[in-house]
């Protein structure tokens, strides 16, 4: 089963249609124009004022700006545990691959009878530290390829 199979077989998985999609793209520029710095409140169709978190704002327009691009979206709680599989998407490497990682690098996981769960928590801490590794290491050759004035 492919990353996307996985994907879209989660119940909350949405996927924007052409519509929504439109939708998304105007509400999107209209709500990053306007970002608030604290409470963000929406005023309901009935009139009701919703008070959220600043951070719920970020949110919206993050899930937004993706459908409005058509891409699939779910919201996955960070606390949640992933099968091999799922993370193995997530990372966009092989399951064999991943459980190698599982054992060579110290990402913490739990046995649930035979099979290996993994916080998506700390999945993506590593996701992020790898990311940080492989971003300094690139810095580092450009600042090479200065020195050595090879053009770049």
């Amino acid at each position: 089963m492919t990353a996307l199979n996985t994907l879209l077989d989660k119940p909350d998985t949405i996927v924007p249609s052409e519509k929504d999609a439109q939708l998304a793209t105007e509400s999107s520029r209209i709500l990053s124009s306007a970002l608030p710095e604290g409470d963000f409140r929406v005023r309901l169709d009935n009139g009701q004022v919703l008070t959220l978190p600043h951070a719920a704002a970020r949110l919206l327009s993050h899930l937004l700006t993706e459908m409005s691009r058509g891409n699939a979206v779910t919201l996955i709680p960070i606390h949640a545990e992933l099968t091999t599989q799922e993370a193995a998407d997530f990372l966009n490497v092989s399951r064999p691959y991943l459980i190698g990682l599982l054992q060579a690098s110290g990402i913490p996981f739990r046995m649930v009878g035979t099979h290996r769960r993994i916080k998506f928590r700390d999945l993506q801490e590593y996701k992020q530290r790898r990311e940080s590794e492989s971003n300094a290491a690139l810095d580092k050759l450009a600042a090479q390829a200065q020195e050595l004035d090879m053009g770049y």
